[in-house]
C-alpha cells in the first residue's frame, strides 16, 4: 500500500529532509508536465526504503558516512554481498 509523502517525510531523519523536499519537488514538477506519476512512485518508494533503514539511526549514519566515503574515493573495507548475506543468515 503507498505511503503519504507526508507520512514519509515525517519519519525522515532531520538531517535528510531537506533532500526529499527537493527531490519531490523536482519529480513533482516533471510529472506534472509529463502527466506521467512513474517517476514520482519510484522517488516516493526510494525514500520509503530509507525511512526504513533509518529506524536504527547510529546505523544509518554509519552507512552514509560509509557511501560519501566511498563516493570521494577514500579506501573503505568494504565486502561482497555473498559474504554479507552469509553474515546475516540470508
Amino acid at each position: 500500500m503507498p505511503v503519504a509523502p507526508s507520512a514519509i517525510r515525517a519519519a525522515l531523519p532531520p538531517e535528510e529532509a531537506g533532500e526529499f523536499d527537493r527531490e519531490y519537488r523536482r519529480v513533482m514538477a516533471e510529472a506534472t508536465e509529463s502527466l506521467d506519476l512513474t517517476g514520482v512512485l519510484a522517488m516516493l518508494r526510494r525514500w520509503q526504503r530509507v525511512v526504513w533503514s533509518a529506524r536504527d539511526p547510529e546505523a544509518h549514519r554509519r552507512m552514509l558516512d560509509q557511501a560519501a566515503r566511498l563516493s570521494s574515493g577514500e579506501d573503505v573495507a568494504t565486502e561482497p554481498w555473498t559474504t554479507t548475506k552469509a553474515r546475516l543468515g540470508l
